[in-house]
């Protein structure tokens, strides 16, 4: 069942969630580990895999909107109430703070010329700290851990507690 039903979601909704997911935690670790390193060649073997990683999670983040938007659907809430709206907007955040994470990181690749460094050049890498995008790409990792937290520590709410079944609809079936 590549497509989603109105009672669980399909394989194709599932494999990009779960993709993204294990990306994002790549991401913020690779990306937490070069933050905290002042060993050049260090910081340089870290950005080769969070760049292509980071370009992932845009392809698969562009990827899930057009599917949503274009030849699926999203199931049924189980039940309406304010955890639905809330739900959503942090759904629609989660796709503001990544596209934003991917774009600040690519104006500080190109503001701080580290590009041909991080892949094979020569030279030292720069200084991040003095490149503009460094701020808001912070923040917004920052909000990423706390948004991924929110959003698992909600998902186990439901299945531990509430029992309704939410991550058995965003699983792959049996």
């Amino acid at each position: 069942m590549l497509k989603s039903r109105p009672d669980r979601y399909g394989t194709v909704a599932i494999s990009i969630h779960w993709l993204t997911a294990l990306l994002v935690l790549l991401l913020l670790m690779t990306g937490f580990q070069a933050a905290d390193t002042n060993d050049s060649l260090a910081k340089a073997a870290l950005l080769r895999w969070h760049i292509p990683a980071a370009f992932l999670l845009l392809v698969l983040t562009l990827a899930r909107l057009v599917w949503w938007l274009r030849f699926d659907v999203k199931p049924r809430p189980l039940a309406q109430t304010w955890q639905t709206g809330l739900a959503r907007f942090v759904h629609g955040a989660f796709y503001v703070v990544l596209l934003g994470m991917v774009a600040s990181g690519i104006g500080m690749m190109v503001l701080s010329g580290a590009g041909p460094i991080v892949f094979g050049g020569a030279g030292s890498m720069p200084d991040f700290h003095e490149v503009p995008p460094r701020v808001p790409h912070g923040l917004g990792a920052r909000l990423l851990v706390g948004m991924v937290l929110l959003h698992a520590g909600a998902a186990l709410f439901h299945q531990l507690v509430m029992r309704d079944g939410t991550l058995r609809r965003m699983w792959f079936r049996r």
